[in-house]
């Protein structure tokens, strides 16, 4: 049984990486210190790196490694905020510590990798979630309501999610696909993660297709090593249901919203604040439209602290959290293969 903490204020946090972009592991050591937690040190490898932390939480404990920071000090909880390629690893030296464990998302670039990090979680009775905070955005929220509670469209017959622009590849380590996982790793996992959200039943095949090359000339990492261009997968489910994704650096076009779902009485788009339906109501179309709530982020972290103190369940299960990571390793290993693969997780 994993440990039990009387109180949030008792759990002591902390992030391993404290990157210049996006600022990560600041939004997640303050949202855990919202939820009431007790942000007690950070881990860099990038010495100038340390004094940024220290200046946005004062009186913090700094570190030059998570080996160090976990010989040294007794956190409870870390969040782990480096690239893709060391999520895993990572983790599992911290739950080797015994120490719980957040990733920040993807949760990690291969299905094994995902199995290592559940496996060593089992065995050191800790906790292990990773960081989908936008499972509570606004527009996702309304869209289950309107989709699966209040049936807007019917019944959803499919999902396709797609994000993309025309432009060339940045010089940072998003632009290498074996740090990265690729171009669906980022983006991807969000929109698969939202998906899944509006489907039933279990995964049973999944086919992958990338274009490569067009920018390895002004990719950092060349052909080698560098993202595709572009890259789509076909996820199949039981329920007769099946999604699509598309993430591409080609598209001169790009479709409105992120998500388009169908159903069987209409069509309905998911957009950052505002969403979209064209419902089939007696003979006639009809388009919907509404505002969406405010996104709602911070659950994230209230729901880990409750787990952690209340034993209430977690939302972003590590279970959960393997199964974007599954479809995006299946669409890599797909498309190289030019077949479909069979999945091993539902």
């Amino acid at each position: 049984m994993k440990k039990r903490f009387r109180k949030m204020s008792d759990i002591k946090v902390g992030a391993v990486g404290y990157g210049a972009s996006f600022m990560i592991a600041r939004q997640h050591l303050s949202e855990m210190k919202r939820a009431g937690m007790q942000v007690v040190c950070v881990a860099d490898i990038d010495p100038p790196r340390l004094p940024a932390a220290r200046q946005d939480f004062p009186g913090i404990a700094t570190y030059s490694s998570a080996t160090e920071m976990l010989a040294k000090c007794d956190v409870d909880l870390l969040c782990i905020c480096t690239p893709h390629n060391t999520h895993a690893d990572l983790a599992i030296e911290c739950m080797e510590a015994g120490r719980n464990v957040v990733t920040e998302k993807p949760f990690a670039i291969t299905t094994e990798e995902c199995d290592r990090m559940i496996a060593v979680r089992d065995a050191n009775k800790v906790m292990l979630s990773t960081y989908h905070n936008r499972h509570w955005d606004g527009w996702i929220m309304e869209a289950v309501r309107k989709i699966r509670q209040e049936k807007l469209i019917g019944d959803v017959v499919r999902v396709e999610a797609h994000m993309g622009g025309y432009s060339e590849p940045r010089d940072w380590w998003r632009s290498s696909k074996s740090i990265s996982g690729g171009v669906m790793y980022d983006w991807g996992v969000h929109l698969l993660e939202y998906s899944l959200q509006l489907l039933d039943g279990k995964m049973t095949e999944v086919s992958g297709y990338a274009h490569r090359g067009f920018w390895a000339d002004k990719n950092p990492y060349g052909l080698e090593d560098g993202i595709e261009d572009e890259a789509f997968g076909v996820v199949r489910f039981d329920s007769g249901q099946w999604l699509t994704l598309l993430t591409s650096n080609l598209e001169s076009a790009p479709r409105e919203g992120w998500l388009t779902v169908t159903g069987t009485k209409g069509v309905f788009i998911i957009r950052p604040g505002r969403w979209k339906a064209i419902c089939q109501e007696k003979d006639c179309k009809v388009i919907r439209e509404g505002n969406d709530p405010p996104s709602e982020s911070y659950r994230f972290y209230e729901n880990i602290g409750a787990h952690l103190t209340k034993g209430e369940p977690l939302v972003i299960t590590a279970e959960f959290a393997r199964r974007p990571i599954h479809i995006l390793d299946l669409i890599c290993k797909s498309s190289m293969a030019n077949k479909a693969m069979a999945t091993t997780y539902g």
